[in-house]
């Protein structure tokens, strides 16, 4: 113990950094135990898209959309679901919504902006389009 009080007083900001990455990961571990929306493998999500007719909300820009995407998806931005601006969405309330981003990271926030819209079923593709892309999965160009 007393090795780590000499520890922290000769580096009190690396130490501080530690406390608040730790923090962060309980942090966001905890919000992601507790949230009503999930995360999706690959497998799965083709799974829902085959057998549940699931929607794919992709999240990039229309450029990115553009260079490729999962067929049938549907482009809004994080802002469109924000305020509410769903078009075509708004019919798919009873089905199964995966939200898509390049990466998978910023994906979260927009999901549950989709539960609080009233949404029930909503998953975040993990790895994103790049994990998908990674699997030579099949993209479409265009639109």
């Amino acid at each position: 113990m007393q090795e780590i009080m000499q520890f922290v007083g000769n580096h009190p900001m690396l130490s501080l950094a530690w406390v608040v990455i730790l923090g962060a990961v309980i942090f966001t571990t905890f919000q992601s135990r507790f949230s009503k929306v999930g995360d999706i493998a690959r497998g799965e999500a083709i799974r829902l898209i085959n057998k549940e007719d699931a929607v794919i909300v992709d999240l990039r820009n229309r450029d990115d959309y553009r260079k490729g995407h999962i067929a049938n998806s549907l482009s809004l931005t994080a802002a469109d679901i924000k305020s509410g601006n769903l078009g075509e969405l708004e019919k798919a309330k009873g089905k199964p919504v995966i939200v898509v981003c390049a990466s998978g990271t910023s994906s979260r926030d927009p999901a549950q902006n989709l539960i609080k819209a009233g949404f029930e079923r909503v998953y975040v593709l993990k790895e994103g389009i790049s994990g998908w892309s990674g699997e030579n999965l099949p993209l479409v160009r265009g639109k």
